[in-house]
């Protein structure tokens, strides 16, 4: 299986880095990972609604450039549906057994996804009513992944 992680914005931390490459790493036992970072684009401060619309546009036309048509697409957003590790892990693997072989996750910069993105997708996920740093959300979405693949394998990880 296919998996992409298409991603507004660079992660600056170095510790996020560090956690990644290890996920990046583990994952590797079961799909192939592709990272793809877009450029952000600056929010000035009191912004304004159409300010917020043409930044929601220009990310998502980067991130549209990236989607694959033949891809199964998971937008993170919090009005998404919240799924357990496990029921995760369920769809991943009836997504592959259905002969979907490329699932590519997408997360929004700050200001979320924007309105033609989460339109194209195929499902929205939400991990939470809360709001993440985009950066924390991907350490977060790779772990689950990779413990969507365990289960999927009945390896020990998942408790």
């Amino acid at each position: 299986m296919r998996v992409s992680i298409l991603t507004v914005g660079k992660v600056k931390e170095k510790f996020y880095t560090q956690a990644i490459d290890e996920f990046y790493k583990r994952l590797g036992r079961y799909c192939k990972l592709e990272i793809i970072e877009v450029a952000d684009e600056k929010t000035p401060d009191g912004a304004g609604a159409a300010t917020e619309a043409m930044i929601l546009e220009k990310e998502g036309a980067r991130l549209d450039k990236y989607i694959r048509e033949d891809a199964y697409v998971i937008a993170l957003a919090i009005e998404g549906r919240m799924l357990s590790s496990e029921e995760l892990a369920k769809k991943v693997e009836a997504l592959g057994v259905s002969g979907e072989s490329h699932i590519q996750f997408i997360i929004g910069g700050s200001l979320g996804l924007a309105p033609e993105i989460l339109k194209r997708a195929d499902f929205l996920l939400s991990f939470s009513k809360m709001t993440f740093p985009h950066q924390l959300m991907r350490v977060i979405l790779l772990e689950q992944i990779y413990r969507s693949f365990k289960i999927i394998k009945k390896e020990p990880y998942h408790k």
